[in-house]
């Protein structure tokens, strides 16, 4: 067996995702079949690309070295592929297709909406990541075009692979609480009040919980216990007093529980569009980041706690960051 591009991208993905398991379900394979062709290549190579056990999957040396050069040919024959189809096509100035990923948030469906109808005969395909490393991973590899990500407002975002950030809007944490908890009625709370509380926070691998134990220290306390859950998971422990939640405020309404601000808002949340360096001559970057802002102001109409918060005037900074005065 020779090696192809398709191997290329096999043993890429594994190694994105630390295990075979996830990257056979982020490629639509089943893991069966994923190991079989991970067997093959190994066998094709004269050695193991991966040490696999309970841990995941790591690349060995000869793995690195598999992978610096398919970091290379990758983009290229994507690229070369993109202009071939343009060419093809009598738009060689044109964009016909775009990759887009998102980290796993409800803004994501809005950005995405509104590419489609900002961006009219562009073909858009999405990814989903669970953190901005990884969308940046894929941007730098060339597996994505575009990427709307978030991060800890002084966080900065990898730049490997001439990948360029655009800071959009930045948004403050509310904590989730149960409707019949002792703090709930408060419009504010003081993020020391809740020193006893066990925690829940979005899955992923960036730096959001680093930052959420550097506040809670500042305010004087260490917490007990951060665990990661998706939302719905999250909403129901929050919703039978379980735990409280770090949430963003946007389209947030569930019975049962409530988004409420923190006092002197110890930790935000921005968002960022970024997309490769040497596609900026055949892409609307205006119109990229138009939609990322019009989806956040959309989803800001649609959250009317979170509005009034804002128009509130609690914090003049971050109603200009929201509404996207900030760049």
């Amino acid at each position: 067996m020779e090696i192809d591009l398709r191997h290329l991208r096999l043993v890429t993905a594994v190694a994105e995702h630390g295990s075979v398991t996830r990257a056979a379900s982020a490629l639509g394979m089943a893991q069966p079949a994923l190991t079989a062709q991970l067997n093959r290549i190994d066998a094709a190579l004269g050695g193991s690309v991966f040490v696999r056990d309970r841990r995941g999957a790591r690349p060995t040396p000869l793995g690195d070295l598999v992978l610096r050069h398919a970091r290379v040919l990758l983009p290229a024959m994507d690229a070369f592929a993109e202009d071939v189809r343009r060419h093809v096509a009598g738009r060689d100035d044109a964009v016909t297709s775009l990759r887009v990923g998102t980290v796993a948030t409800v803004l994501g469906g809005i950005f995405l909406n509104r590419l489609r109808a900002d961006l009219p005969g562009v073909a858009l395909t999405s990814f989903t990541a669970w953190s901005a490393d990884e969308a940046a991973r894929r941007l730098a590899s060339g597996a994505l075009d575009l990427a709307l990500v978030g991060a800890c407002e002084n966080e900065v975002l990898p730049t490997d692979g001439d990948v360029v950030w655009s800071r959009l809007f930045t948004d403050p944490v509310f904590v989730l609480l149960a409707d019949d908890h002792w703090l709930a009625d408060h419009d504010v709370v003081p993020l020391g009040e809740l020193a006893h509380e066990y925690w829940l926070s979005a899955p992923g691998e960036g730096c959001f919980e680093r930052c959420f134990v550097a506040a809670c220290v500042r305010s004087g306390f260490t917490p007990r216990e951060v665990s990661e859950t998706e939302r719905a998971a999250a909403i129901e422990q929050v919703r039978g007093g379980h735990a409280v939640g770090l949430v963003q405020p946007l389209l947030l309404d569930a019975p049962g529980v409530r988004p409420v601000a923190l006092e002197g808002e110890p930790l935000s949340w921005t968002q960022y569009v970024g997309w490769r360096r040497d596609a900026v001559d055949r892409l609307d970057v205006d119109a990229v980041r138009r939609a990322a802002l019009d989806a956040h102001a959309e989803a800001v109409h649609r959250t009317p706690a979170y509005e009034r918060y804002l128009a509130a005037g609690v914090d003049p900074a971050v109603v200009d960051r929201a509404t996207g005065a900030a760049s």
